[in-house]
């Protein structure tokens, strides 16, 4: 049985000895720590060399082996900051009107999964099996295949896959759904983006479901799931309930009786921030009897820093925060705090536990696993209350959260309004009906289920790809 080999845009290496990984990246981790493999990606540098002559350097650490690299400027503005997240990041987060498409993006998109095909056959042994992540690799099948290799592939795609309207709308829709049937396995977070990839797909080609569960698309066969990604519910138990830094201490002494409302996630267009503040906002006009009782707390740290729109969305978000607690704070009561700033995980873990309320409202999201880390978080004897978008996948599972659409700024107040309100009793038992399901959907198993339907694929034979006189990777 040959190795694990997990492919990820960004290689979380490690550190003195110690991954500096968290979340998604412990799960597999403990895939390849159990299996043996390596994890292959970029490794966060850009080199001033071309990247055609970058070398994959190899660090062995624990019996995992990472294979990095870095880029080139124009790779890396290319690939990943113009089209991975100018366009594929926008589009499937079904925000059209951000995307900003080049020709020559798209080439240099298909240009560096090739480049990474190069570098990742040399490594690859007949009987491995291969883990491909995210949005950024969508070609990679493809240029794999086209070096001969014929492992099992696997691709889970963490974010949500859109409508065919929307992706229609991308350029090079059609060749980006040719790649990805040269994978064995497509994995996505809901059974909405699975329906979804299928419907696009039956828009576009003709598709056929076989018997065994399998599909046949471009003269492909492969298998379509949706496996929700989970957490490690007992770790984060652990780390929340132990004793607290005397800096939190004191904080939660002063807030005395007042309810804390917290939110936490990177600075991005598609978690609904501007669109949470005013909901604050129409909470603090509609119910006033909370006016001086509560606190809300948004971290929020810059994320891609360097493209416009989050430059936009960040002032945005400190004008508003100005002008709410302008309009309604006191000399005594500062009713929004808006932190531009990162937190350990294991702090915010405690955060969570001391918080009332947390608002988790994205527009768009594939799972959100801050939800689910806020629940596992909690005291069960006395719980807070999970408000939660119902446009996160997250929302499919936990039915027990005060489910609300994030547009509407009314909904959110009033549910605001409701979890202020709601009774121990019925606190414990929406936590507790959440925590079965966390309990029984973690990362263990979303990452087992998927490996083991991986392997399941291994009898496919690969098709040969289909004779068009050129290598179809860089049509335009």
């Amino acid at each position: 049985m040959g190795q694990l080999v997990v492919v990820s845009n960004r290689v979380a290496l490690p550190e003195n000895g110690k991954s500096s990984a968290g979340g998604l990246a412990v799960g597999i981790l403990d895939a390849l720590k159990e299996n043996g493999g390596m994890w292959f990606g970029w490794n966060g540098e850009i080199s001033e060399i071309s990247g055609e002559e970058e070398k994959v350097t190899i660090l062995r650490d624990q019996g995992i082996d990472y294979a990095s690299f870095s880029l080139d400027q124009n790779d890396y503005d290319l690939y990943y900051s113009q089209f991975s997240n100018a366009v594929l990041w926008p589009a499937f987060h079904y925000r059209l009107d951000l995307v900003d498409y080049q020709r020559t993006a798209w080439r240099g998109y298909c240009r560096v999964n090739l480049l990474l095909a190069d570098r990742l056959t040399p490594l690859l042994s007949e009987d491995d099996i291969v883990w491909v992540h995210d949005y950024h690799l969508i070609p990679l099948a493809e240029a794999l295949r086209q070096h001969n290799q014929r492992q099992p592939l696997g691709f889970f795609l963490h974010i949500p896959f859109p409508s065919p309207e929307v992706f229609n709308s991308i350029p090079n829709h059609a060749r980006m759904l040719e790649m990805l049937c040269h994978y064995d396995l497509l994995g996505f977070q809901t059974e909405t983006d699975k329906q979804a990839f299928l419907s696009t797909l039956a828009q576009e080609t003709c598709l056929r479901q076989t018997e065994a569960g399998y599909y046949n698309a471009y003269g492909r066969s492969f298998k379509v799931s949706h496996y929700p990604i989970g957490i490690e519910p007992e770790s984060i138990r652990q780390i929340a309930s132990g004793p607290l830094p005397p800096k939190m201490a004191a904080i939660k002494d002063e807030l005395g009786d007042a309810k804390n409302i917290i939110a936490c996630e990177r600075l991005d267009y598609s978690k609904g921030l501007p669109e949470r503040f005013l909901a604050f906002e129409a909470l603090l006009e509609h119910y006033p009897q909370h006016r001086g009782h509560i606190r809300y707390t948004q971290i929020a740290p810059t994320s891609r820093g360097e493209v416009q729109a989050y430059q936009t969305i960040r002032h945005k978000l400190e004008t508003e925060a100005g002008r709410i607690n302008g309009k309604y704070g006191t000399l005594s009561w500062t009713p929004l705090y808006y932190l531009n700033q990162h937190f350990d995980r294991r702090l915010l873990m405690k955060i969570f536990r001391l918080t009332d309320i947390a608002l988790v409202t994205p527009l768009r999201d594939g799972m959100n696993l801050v939800a689910k880390e806020y629940v596992a978080a909690q005291d069960p004897e006395d719980p807070g209350v999970l408000i939660l978008s119902r446009f996160a996948g997250a929302a499919d599972e936990l039915t027990s959260a005060l489910i609300v659409n994030p547009y509407d700024r009314g909904d959110v107040a009033a549910a605001i309004n409701q979890a202020l309100n709601m009774s121990r009793s019925e606190r414990i038992t929406r936590h507790q009906q959440m925590m079965k399901v966390l309990k029984w959907q973690t990362i263990d198993r979303w990452r087992d289920t998927f490996l083991q339907d991986l392997r399941d694929t291994g009898h496919i034979a690969p098709a040969v790809l289909p004779d068009k006189g050129q290598s179809t990777v860089f049509l335009p």
